[in-house]
C-alpha cells in the first residue's frame, strides 16, 4: 500500500493516549495510510474518535467576534507572501524553515522589487 499522507502524528497519538483514553482526530483528513499501530489500539482499549470538524457552528459566531474585535487571529500569521511567491514559500513550509505557522497569500498583491 502507498502512504499518501504522514501518520507519524497518529502514530505518536496512539503511543501517548493512556490506557483507556479517547484519541481525537478532527478537521479535514482523507489520507491513507499504513503501519499505523492498531494493534497497540486495540490493546491499551482506546476509544477513536474522529470526523469533520462542523464548522458551520462556529464560522458565525466567530467572525462576529473578530469583528468586535474581541478574538485577534492574527497573531498565527508567520508569513504574508504574493500568488509568484507561493511555490518557495511551499518548500519552505514543507521543510520547516523559518517557523512557519501561517501563510497568507494576497494574490493581488505586487511583489517586492
Amino acid at each position: 500500500m502507498m502512504e499518501t499522507d504522514r501518520p507519524s502524528v497518529l502514530r505518536q497519538a496512539i503511543q501517548a493516549v493512556r490506557k483507556g483514553g479517547t484519541l481525537s482526530v478532527p478537521g479535514v483528513y482523507g489520507g491513507v495510510l499504513d503501519k499505523v499501530p492498531f494493534g497497540a489500539a486495540f490493546g491499551k482499549g482506546i476509544t477513536m474518535k474522529m470526523g469533520q470538524t462542523n464548522m458551520h457552528n462556529y464560522m458565525k459566531p466567530l467572525l462576529e467576534r473578530i469583528e468586535k474585535g474581541q478574538i485577534d487571529p492574527s497573531y498565527i500569521i508567520s508569513h504574508r507572501i504574493t500568488l509568484e511567491q507561493a511555490p518557495e514559500m511551499y518548500e519552505v513550509w514543507r521543510d520547516k524553515k523559518e517557523n512557519v505557522t501561517k501563510i497568507v497569500i494576497d494574490p493581488w498583491a505586487e511583489a517586492a522589487s
